[in-house]
């Protein structure tokens, strides 16, 4: 409406200027209008009388500054149509999308592991890697008799780890659970759906929230909603390197990631210059339900939000964006931490997060300079190196005091980790080695870029982030000279670096990208937004116009060019695509895969029949999660790597794959109350090609029973591994343990509480 109310001024001023000039006695010299005068603009208005004195009715009706407005408002009235029927397409087809990928994964899901036909103890151990684990309090939630009375038993939880009385909610970041199972009983689902068919689907429908927000992000940065389908249709084609939803469905990232790309897509659009103030509250609004979402539902969510900070503080620090926005932005972050905060039982990792500190220093730095962007360029220059170190000095300076008063956090373990990551010292410690041999800590294989080269992805990623990076940097050198920032950017002006949400999306892309290069797992955080970030750019006509505005391009009309290229190019990438991987994507479903483990259901079902209710059993965490999850026993130890204290608690119960004696593991056992201890032939006869991460290894490293030869590791102790001589089943190892049960895979032997000398 502020755009029609200023065209209509503008038409009304113009038969004014036109009927001034009509009016002007000759000899007199005006000053040329900034547009033909015309007889239409020189002709009466109704208000004129003729010569005779009457008023012509022909010539009011037909003349005057309504024929304009007339025309204007059918010109608006047809464009306002034509955006709204792109609109409702557009969002036809995002939520298309995200409904038909979540059913895809549904259908994917059933094929893999028959879950429809198959029992609920066996459905439940396809939650693999010790994922289950999350499900159990799901259960628990539903079994209590009520809401209230579930919630407050999570909250003093003392029937998982063996002698210790927990908050599962603080310490495993419960809330999905408690959410699903709220909504489970409230809407009365029970009465037409199964438990886990209800939980399942819940996270397949995030899945869905997850590429309809890709969708938008894609689509409101490029303005063509098949930069959207281009985004999706990425995605799925390399689904094993955007999500881990295949084989581990209750993952906190399953739960948080949805929230946290829709928190990506309204910072994207309340970034943007052409936006309404309608528009821009939604987007405000919705970002910061996202944020407090995200930051409740995962522990590691104030760590990638950290990151996320460092690319708007860039923005801010080149001031590429409005200190208005900025100012907003910080709120979101500081009360969502706060309630964040207040909801996880005043969890002090929060507290210590580098995130807050952050905000501390930029927010104090922003109160003591406040003249910091003004000035001629070394000036400013030299202010915004200033700003830099006084930010992070401030926030250092905050972490510091915040880690002296809260010892308890996490901090100190983090910092030691990175230190033996990145090579500056090195530790026997069993848990530090553990996790460094995971898959999520190493850096990745050249496979991930290889596949991602397959669907043709990495090729224009380079293209498009080659683009907007250098017109990114002439426009933070326009900024340090002294030049205004376009706030409305026209396609003739080919400056897509120009526009705050692409300059985000840049920062974006490359800290996230730098640390997919040391940490695996990270690429779950990046490839989408390599999918989404790379069809923006092909569906993009100003980034296609920034490259003919580099290279001058006179020979064809820039302008019609680039909106032919934008057009062009995705739709025979789409088609290529759409060539090539429908066929294998079809073929997934077809395919009936066969996933069963006999050995696993044998033992679960022991423990569930043979095994006493309140028996604590020990073994490996991923083999406990599943021991708690379908037996509901008290176990030792939880497949936990974000909790440091439940995390070391494994290290005793691995004992029993180590060069120890017979006497000192039973009183490792016995000291945590253990019952029974399950052995399992494939950690026990691990083979290796990475000989230093095998369990036994980092066992042998951490008890110094390792011999170094020529490079070469060598096991030596006066004892013979534990695992190995008790199936010998000679003394003293019956003197303390007794085999009650054995398979091709598990060996379970009960913990004597009565020595029994045999020899």
């Amino acid at each position: 409406m502020s755009e029609l109310r200023c065209r209509k001024t503008e038409t009304l001023e113009e038969d004014k200027e036109g009927h001034k000039l009509q009016n002007e006695p000759e000899g007199v010299q005006t000053e040329p209008a900034d547009e033909p005068v015309t007889a239409k603009d020189t002709e009466e208005t109704p208000d004129h009388k003729d010569k005779d004195g009457d008023a012509d009715p022909k010539q009011e009706e037909s003349n005057g500054p309504e024929t304009a407005v007339e025309k204007w408002k059918r010109y608006s009235t047809a464009s306002f149509l034509q955006r709204l029927v792109k609109v409702i397409c557009g969002c036809l087809a995002a939520v298309a999308c995200g409904m038909l990928y979540a059913v895809y994964l549904a259908m994917y899901h059933d094929r893999k592991y028959w879950f429809s036909v198959r029992q609920e103890m066996e459905r439940e151990i396809t939650f693999q890697a010790g994922s289950g684990l999350y499900y159990y309090y799901y259960k628990h939630m539903l079994s209590a008799s009520s809401f209230q009375r579930g919630f407050y038993e999570l909250t003093i939880d003392n029937k998982t780890v063996s002698g210790q009385t927990i908050n599962a909610v603080e310490r495993l970041s419960l809330y999905p659970e408690l959410i699903t199972s709220f909504i489970y009983r409230v809407t009365g689902s029970q009465d037409f759906v199964e438990p886990i068919y209800f939980y399942v689907g819940a996270v397949f429908g995030l899945q869905a929230v997850y590429v309809t927000a890709l969708f938008v992000c894609s689509w409101v940065m490029s303005g063509s909603w098949v930069a959207g389908m281009l985004a999706v249709a990425w995605y799925v084609i390399i689904r094993p390197d955007t999500t881990k939803v295949d084989h581990a469905i209750p993952l906190r990232e399953n739960w948080a990631l949805p929230y946290f790309s829709c928190q990506v897509a309204a910072l994207t659009g309340f970034l943007s210059n052409n936006i309404s103030s309608a528009t821009e509250m939604f987007c405000y609004l919705t970002m910061s339900a996202a944020t407090f979402t995200f930051l409740l539902v995962w522990e590691h969510s104030h760590y990638v939000l950290f990151i996320q900070g460092l690319c708007l503080f860039l923005l801010d620090f080149f001031d590429l964006v409005p200190p208005r926005k900025m100012a907003d932005i910080h709120k979101v972050y500081l009360s969502s931490l706060l309630l964040a905060y207040l909801f996880q039982f005043q969890n002090p990792n929060l507290l210590s997060s580098p995130l807050l500190s952050l905000l501390i220093g930029s927010v104090l730095a922003r109160y003591f300079q406040q003249k910091m962007k003004m000035g001629p360029l070394v000036a400013r220059i030299l202010k915004l190196f200033l700003h830099f170190h006084l930010v992070f000095t401030t926030a250092i300076t905050f972490a510091y005091l915040v880690q002296k008063l809260l010892p308890g956090s996490e901090s100190d373990f983090i910092l030691k980790f990175l230190e033996v990551k990145f090579g500056f010292n090195t530790t026997t410690d069993f848990i530090t080695n553990f996790l460094l041999c995971q898959e999520s800590f190493q850096t990745p294989s050249q496979d991930l870029f290889l596949r991602l080269t397959q669907a043709s992805v990495l090729p224009f990623y380079f293209l498009v982030l080659t683009v907007c990076l250098l017109s990114t940097l002439e426009t933070i050198y326009r900024r340090l000279s002294g030049q205004p920032m376009k706030t409305k950017v026209k396609l003739e002006d080919g400056r897509i670096g120009e526009q705050p949400e692409v300059v985000y999306h840049v920062f974006h892309t490359l800290l996230f990208g730098g640390l997919v290069l040391v940490f695996d797992g990270m690429k779950y955080l990046w490839t989408p937004y390599v999918c989404m970030f790379t069809a923006f750019g092909v569906c993009s006509p100003e980034l296609w116009m920034t490259v003919f505005k580099w290279i001058k391009l006179k020979s064809l009309h820039p302008v019609v060019l680039a909106l032919t290229l934008s057009t062009s190019v995705p739709t025979i990438i789409g088609f290529s695509l759409w060539r090539e991987y429908c066929p294998r994507v079809l073929a997934e479903l077809a395919e009936m895969q066969e996933f069963y483990d006999p050995d696993t259901v044998e033992l679960i079902s022991w423990i569930k029949n043979e095994a006493p209710k309140a028996a604590v059993f020990a073994g490996s965490p991923q083999l406990l999660g599943t021991v708690k999850l379908c037996s509901g026993s008290v176990v030792t130890s939880l497949p936990l790597y974000s909790d440091i204290s439940l995390l070391k608690k494994s290290e005793d119960p691995y004992q029993v794959y180590a060069m120890r004696s017979a006497e000192e593991v039973y009183k490792i056992l016995t000291s945590q109350k253990t019952n029974y201890v399950i052995i399992e032939d494939a950690i026990c006869n691990e083979l290796s090609l990475n000989r230093g991460c095998r369990i036994k290894d980092l066992l042998d490293i951490s008890n110094g029973h390792v011999v170094y030869d020529k490079g070469e590791i060598h096991s030596l102790s006066k004892h013979g591994r534990f695992c190995h001589e008790i199936k010998m089943n000679y003394s003293p190892y019956t003197n303390y343990f007794t085999r009650v049960f054995w398979n091709r895979s598990y060996h379970v032997y009960k913990v004597n509480s009565v020595i029994s000398f045999q020899y």
